[in-house]
């Protein structure tokens, strides 16, 4: 699934996108109020992870405001605040499950993932499609003009963070955050190296390239040049 995590901890938040990228599933981290709301209304996610706590913009506001703008994304709140009536609140303005600070992270998960199955079907494509470009979230396979192409773990999670943001550029700060397991300096040319080996599967020997450097920023992929 394709998770967005807002939380200010970064103890708590590095912790929590670790296990559930090892469960399986791309978070987007945002560390503060403002940058969470602004991505939670840019792109769909399967299921929200809220800390009720923020810098800027504190949960409660953001989760009125997404379902004020129709958004119906469960989201799961998470907050030190375990006493009825704030638990009450949370509930009241829009949130679908509500989990007290210090929590076990496999129960968290279990959370999760039970709203993403609330969810309804459409919320997850079964697969990815640009052009002649295919990518099978159920089989975990890509294929390019009919011809299957073998990627890594790792290629695969870049390859469908891009296709997920088709047109919009992809900068290496948030490939770290939602594809990698930990932080890295966002000037490493990790990326770089991923990428260009992600590029040469995807794009050699097909007269289109689909994958491009936006020199200085990242990436994007898209059909045109």
């Amino acid at each position: 699934m394709q998770l967005l995590l807002i939380e200010d901890d970064a103890r708590v938040a590095d912790h929590v996108a670790k296990g559930l990228r090892e469960a399986g599933h791309l978070v987007d981290h945002q560390a503060d109020g403002r940058a969470g709301l602004y991505r939670a209304a840019a792109e769909q996610f399967d299921v929200i992870i809220l800390d009720r706590m923020l810098p800027h913009v504190d949960g409660l506001t953001i989760l009125t405001a997404i379902r004020a703008a129709g958004d119906q994304t469960p989201v799961l709140i998470l907050s030190a605040l375990s006493e009825v009536d704030e638990r009450v609140r949370g509930l009241r303005a829009g949130g679908d499950d509500y989990l007290a600070k210090p929590f076990a992270l496999s129960e968290l998960i279990a959370r999760v993932e039970t709203l993403g199955r609330r969810a309804p079907a459409t919320t997850e494509p079964a697969g990815l499609d640009l052009g002649d470009l295919r990518l099978d979230l159920i089989a975990r396979q890509v294929t390019r003009g009919g011809r299957r192409i073998d990627l890594t773990t790792r290629e695969f999670r870049i390859l469908e963070y891009l296709m997920r943001n088709s047109g919009r550029v992809v900068t290496r700060s948030m490939l770290l955050e939602s594809v990698w397991d930990y932080h890295f300096d966002p000037q490493t040319n990790i990326i770089d190296q991923h990428v260009s080996r992600l590029r040469q599967k995807i794009d050699r020997g097909f007269d289109r390239s689909l994958i491009h450097t936006v020199r200085g920023v990242g990436y994007v992929i898209r059909l045109d040049p």
